[in-house]
């Protein structure tokens, strides 16, 4: 009998080391693939990170947005900084924010810690994205572009830090209010 759970606890250790090796190196491949690799090839090794990935799954914010955030698209960017995704895209929302000043709403949901995470959840209550932040909490560099008169989300973008793709939506949502 002891030498039966000796190696099943064995075999229990084992597979952990395993799982959590493969793990960490999918995470580092990722990481490296998606700075070193155009965001269609990010879109094949990250389902997520497609044009519309999330279709089907949330396609609104889950209810009617605040009143500050009317008349101009919405982006939404789940944000931690330990998050090495959000590192990535972060010199592209810098420069949309710059070009789209005035005309956009941007909005980070800081999820970098349990603390930032009820201040966060407090802010989206105030801004009805709640029910946005609840699904997308756990998926940091998470971009989403919303139309704010239905609250519908247009696009969501998972660490792609090509401008281009936020700039075809954000002139079509803009053109179209």
């Amino acid at each position: 009998m002891y030498k039966h759970t000796k190696f099943l606890l064995s075999l229990l250790c084992l597979s952990s080391l395993v799982l959590t090796v493969s793990c960490g190196a999918a995470k580092s491949d990722n990481v490296g693939q998606n700075q070193a690799s155009s965001a269609k090839e990010v879109a094949q090794a990250d389902p997520c990170a497609g044009k519309n990935p999330c279709a089907g799954k949330l396609t609104s914010v889950g209810g009617p947005l605040a009143k500050e955030l009317q008349g101009k698209p919405v982006v939404v960017d789940v944000f931690a900084t330990w998050c090495a995704g959000c590192k990535n895209i972060a010199p592209t929302l810098s420069q949309l924010k710059q070009e789209y000043s005035g005309k956009v709403n941007f909005v980070v949901l800081d999820v970098t810690d349990k603390a930032k995470v009820k201040e966060t959840e407090v802010m989206a209550e105030k801004l009805g994205l709640s029910k946005f932040l609840e699904a997308n909490k756990s998926k940091t560099s998470t971009v989403a572009i919303v139309d704010p008169a239905t609250g519908k989300i247009l696009t969501m973008f998972k660490n792609n830090p090509n401008k281009a793709d936020y700039t075809k939506i954000l002139d079509t949502a803009l053109a179209q209010n």
